[in-house]
Formats: C-alpha cells, structure tokens, sequence
C-alpha cells in the first residue's frame, strides 16, 4: 500500500464505480477491516474537503468515539467478489474514480476529490480496482 506523500495518508488504490453503482473494495482494504462476504455496512459522510464516503461496520463503529450513529447515511451488505452497491442518495455515479484510503482504522474512506485525490492522479502506477478485477 503506498504512502503518496511524506507523512501523507496510505492509499490502497483507484476503485472504479459499476454500471450498477458497485464499487469493490481492494483486497488489502478487506483484510485490514477485516471484511467478509454478506457483512452489514454502513456509509458515512467523507469531509467537506474530500467528498466521497466512510464504509464501515457496526462492529468497528462501536469502537469510534462520539454519536457516530447519527452520521449514517445508508446501510448496506457486502456482495461476493467483494463489492457492494453504493446507494445513489450518496450522489456517486456509474463511471466515478474514487480513491481507496486507509482511515482511522474504523473507516475505509472513497475519496472523491481535494488534496489527496489531485496528488494520486499523478502516481499513474496506483492500482485500479473494478468489478473485473
């Protein structure tokens, strides 16, 4: 997993958006949140700066500090091939590049643009990640 910047955040990669509005999680990402098929998740807000959304479970919520369960957006399961749809209130579409990257250990967040995202565009060796792969 690359780190883009001294001292910057770790990336797992670009993840390509479905026709479907599918999204798959890198498999670093999965054994790192210790993912599995049919997991419930749920979606939280990215920052204002970032976009994008927090994928997380219930099991690692109980673990964050504060009423993080007033900041879900929308729950969700994860599929086989480990994806899972994103649900359109999000305001991610088919065709979105999101950048995979490692959050507080609680959170994988699916950047969608600002700093970070603008820096990985020009490490063109990151790794894309789409319902083919």
């Amino acid at each position: 997993m690359p780190q883009l910047a001294k001292g910057g955040k770790w990336v797992f990669g670009w993840v390509l958006v479905g026709p479907h509005g599918e999204v798959t999680i890198p498999p670093e990402a999965w054994d790192e949140y210790g993912l599995q098929t049919g997991d419930e998740v749920t979606f939280l807000p990215g920052s204002r700066r970032s976009g994008g959304f927090g994928l997380s479970t219930p099991r690692l919520l109980e673990q964050m500090p504060g009423p993080l369960q007033t900041r879900i957006l929308a729950r969700g399961h994860i599929a086989e091939n480990r994806q899972l749809k994103v649900p359109p209130a999000l305001g991610i579409r088919p065709g979105d590049r999101l950048l995979a990257v490692r959050g507080s250990g609680r959170a994988l967040s699916f950047v969608a643009q600002g700093p970070i995202y603008e820096e990985a565009r020009k490490h063109p060796a990151l790794e894309v990640f789409s319902q083919d792969s």
